[in-house]
């Protein structure tokens, strides 16, 4: 687990393992990266990788011979906990138990799963359903925390609130091993304004009266196409959307944050990926965020 006890967080990008898991360690410390994420297989194809005992441990080898503090996995899209599909069911509760037995492999921080959608069904069978579903995934895997993120609020998607995140958090018995991700784009986009340093620290009171901030493990920080309780997910380059450059700085710079990953995941300012451009544009404005705050 992330060192709590500094106020800097790690900021880092999706990086991409193809060609073999050491390469995504490769590519995070070229980039400039002090945290990563990845995705353990295709994040649109149900089949998982099969990852070798010798990628693993090169794996692990790269990581602890790098900068990189922290790695955290993405499960796949597809899966969907809330799903009353018996078939469904079972596939997105293999994913998830696959990706977390994947995380016990190579020492990862986290995996970040979107909870589920309800769809045209009762949101509170879903997250019932959510809740039985974690905890058989964790049941069948070791130690890897599973991290449930919260969603812009399209359509019938699970965790669009910090009440619907309390709630699966309790459906899960609480348990110790399930954390949280909060993603800066789906915040704004499900009407939690961030879009300075005062209107996040009141988001951050609210969500530690609801589910307590020890929960939080990962943090993605997304800027956003769409405007405040839009509900659409639609990511823009760090600091040229709705949330802006103040309120990009703000997360990056967050003291409770600390120790946590920090994840951009794109779009870059050279494309779909990030790239080391974006990784200097993350690292000016948590230096900017901070001296906002009094902390450089």
């Amino acid at each position: 687990m992330p060192d709590r006890s500094s106020d800097l967080p790690l900021l880092g990008l999706h990086v991409s393992p193809a060609g073999g898991l050491p390469k995504a360690i490769e590519r995070g410390v070229a980039l400039g990266c002090e945290s990563i994420q990845i995705f353990s297989q295709s994040p649109r194809r149900w089949a998982p990788t099969n990852h070798s005992e010798e990628s693993i441990a090169e794996f692990r080898e790269a990581l602890a011979a790098s900068p990189i503090q922290s790695v955290v996995i993405h499960a796949l899209y597809l899966a969907n906990a809330a799903t009353p599909d018996p078939e469904l069911r079972e596939k997105s509760l293999a994913a998830i138990t696959h990706s977390l037995r994947v995380g016990d492999a190579i020492g990862a921080d986290g995996v970040v799963l979107h909870p589920g959608s309800a769809k045209d069904g009762d949101p509170a069978i879903g997250i019932e359903n959510c809740g039985e579903v974690f905890k058989e995934a964790l049941a069948e895997s070791d130690h890897c925390p599973l991290l449930l993120e919260d969603t812009a609020g399209t359509g019938g998607t699970l965790g669009r609130s910090f009440d619907e995140l309390h709630r699966l958090l309790e459906v899960s018995g609480g348990h110790e091993r399930i954390g949280l991700c909060l993603d800066s784009c789906h915040l704004l986009a499900s009407g939690y304004d961030v879009r300075t340093a005062s209107a996040l620290d009141a988001v951050l009171a609210e969500a530690d009266a609801s589910f307590g901030l020890d929960r939080l493990r990962c943090i993605h920080v997304n800027d956003s196409q769409t405007p405040l309780g839009s509900n659409r997910d639609r990511h823009a380059p760090l600091g040229e959307g709705e949330i802006g450059e103040e309120g990009i700085a703000a997360v990056l710079s967050e003291p409770r944050f600390g120790g946590l990953p920090v994840i951009f995941e794109g779009p870059g300012t050279e494309g779909k990926e990030p790239t080391a451009a974006d990784m200097e544009i993350a690292l000016r404005l948590r230096d900017q965020g901070r001296a906002a705050r009094g902390l450089a």
